[in-house]
């Protein structure tokens, strides 16, 4: 049997009729940049996350990037992001001048442990990204009592969580602002790259607005020294069609994610612990094996797809060689690094296929 890592077929067959019907909407109009569909997205996104504003933007970086910029984070400044995350959350603060600070992650879920957060913080240190990583929450309310304590904003990155609670509540509506990535891969993906920031701040919705338009607050009126970021009609036309269907998509995953926790028994894995206060959405079910090459190379031999989130640290990555942050130092990040392995999850995804790759891990015998 063959088993992609990912694939889009059984939606996009679902949602066909929906997606051309987009299509023809935009092309009809011939209007292709801060029209109705866009609107409509922002305001359907903002209701659905549950803040006061959404602007759409090009993509999950740049919603980030624009969020640090509206908060007047820059050069000089340090921002505290996790360890363990895609290295965007990182470039993010970079391009605005100011400096990652890396705190390590809790060994169960992956996640930014808040217990080592304050210990990172200085007279620099202007804010935290939390990262909601592989659709699982952080623990929001021990994150933002130190934000409080300390006077720092909160960006939520919410790149691989579209959906998920924490206590009953959707992230994105914890922080000051948070970033979402509309990457086609995403539980809500576009049909190419865009993304968007939400936040209950009239001024830093206003202000991420003008920066991505060129720095614009109207035509040809330029408070700052703005970027290109703006989340195009087709694309959020074909949000508009998915949106509705996220929560059921989401049910699936979930599903999905029930029958390995339930079924994979092989004492060499390590499965994905699950807060008791979240509903994680499942973008990457992420198991992990101190053989896991061996693991990766057995599956990829019984036609099993899977992927490696994320093989190099940041830290270790040739571009923040600068940051001169030895191997070692960050020992739980690398852990992560070396030892997981993301496993088939995507909607469509049958039971016989789930039960084939569950079957396989658990004879994995290396």
């Amino acid at each position: 049997m063959k088993i992609p890592f990912v694939s889009f077929l059984p939606m996009e067959k679902e949602l066909r009729n929906d997606i051309y019907d987009a299509f023809d909407r935009v092309f009809t109009r011939s209007w292709y940049i801060e029209g109705v569909e866009d609107e409509a997205f922002e305001q359907a996104f903002a209701d659905y996350c549950g803040t006061e504003y959404c602007v759409g933007v090009g993509n999950g970086l740049d919603a980030l990037m624009l969020a640090l910029k509206a908060l007047d984070i820059g050069e000089g400044d340090e921002v505290i992001v996790p360890s363990n995350t895609y290295i965007a959350t990182a470039l993010a603060v970079t391009y605005v001048g100011a400096t990652p600070v890396f705190v390590e992650p809790d060994i169960r879920t992956y996640n930014i442990n808040h217990s080592l957060i304050e210990a990172a913080i200085t007279e620099k240190t202007k804010a935290i990204i939390p990262v909601h990583l592989y659709g699982q929450v952080c623990e929001m309310d021990s994150i933002l009592e130190i934000a409080r304590k300390h006077n720092l904003r909160v960006v939520e990155d919410c790149a691989q969580a579209h959906g998920a609670t924490y206590k009953g509540q959707k992230v994105g509506t914890f922080g000051d602002v948070a970033g979402f990535s509309f990457y086609p891969g995403k539980n809500l993906g576009a049909l190419g790259d865009a993304g968007a920031v939400v936040t209950n701040n009239k001024d830093i919705a206003d202000k991420i607005r003008a920066l991505g338009n060129y720095g614009s607050d109207y035509k040809y009126h330029h408070i700052y020294k703005g970027n290109n970021s703006r989340l195009d009609e087709m694309q959020a036309a074909f949000l508009n069609a998915k949106l509705p269907h996220l929560d059921k998509m989401n049910v699936e995953r979930r599903r999905i994610a029930s029958m390995y926790t339930s079924g994979i028994n092989n004492p060499k894995i390590i499965k994905p612990y699950v807060l008791p206060d979240c509903i994680p959405v499942w973008h990457i079910y992420a198991i992990r094996c101190a053989e896991r090459d061996a693991l990766e190379k057995y599956l990829n031999e019984k036609g099993i797809s899977t992927n490696k989130h994320y093989p190099i640290p940041i830290h270790l990555q040739k571009c923040y060689k600068d940051l001169n942050i030895p191997e070692g130092s960050l020992s739980i990040a690398e852990e992560i690094s070396y030892t997981e392995l993301s496993i088939p999850l995507y909607y469509g995804m049958t039971d016989e296929e789930v039960k084939y790759v569950i079957d396989a891990i658990n004879m994995f015998k290396e």
